[in-house]
């Protein structure tokens, strides 16, 4: 689907707040609403949009101590369902490089953090060799 500039116009109030009103997206676009319902629908059975999400703010949640895990493996073993559904895994990368999967964590402090990289070393296997990097410093986060 080719996006046109009042897709894009739409796509990037929606970024910023997913539960804008049509109407607001109308008077901001200076698109008809019955329009931007249109096109919103079109994005979405077009797979632009893939669904409308919250942004949570990761200290009241509980989940402020953040750090990326570079891991390079022997087989892609690793990376499996339980892998994938840990509460602690928000985001999987393959990457380029020396390492082939980034991996971005988010847990309540540094003993849960710990916690998980022995239990993830102990249990997968086929893992070459890891990278922890903490995050000191959340500057920007979209989701």
């Amino acid at each position: 689907m080719e996006l046109d500039n009042k897709d894009n116009k739409i796509i990037g109030i929606l970024k910023e707040d997913s539960r804008e009103p049509l109407k607001i997206i109308a008077k901001k676009t200076g698109i008809r609403p019955s329009t931007v319902h249109q096109r919103i629908q079109k994005l979405i059975k077009c797979r632009v949009i893939e669904k409308f999400t919250i942004k949570l703010n990761n200290k009241a949640i509980g989940e402020n101590f953040i750090a990326f895990l570079l891991i390079k493996g022997t087989t892609s073993d690793y990376i499996n369902n339980k892998f994938l559904n840990t509460k602690n895994v928000k985001e999987v990368f393959g990457v380029t490089g020396e390492y082939d999967v980034m991996v971005k964590l988010k847990f309540k402090d540094v003993e849960e953090f710990n916690d998980f990289i022995i239990s993830f070393r102990k249990e997968m296997k086929g893992v070459g060799a890891t990278l922890t990097m903490v995050v000191t410093a959340n500057i920007k986060e979209e989701f």
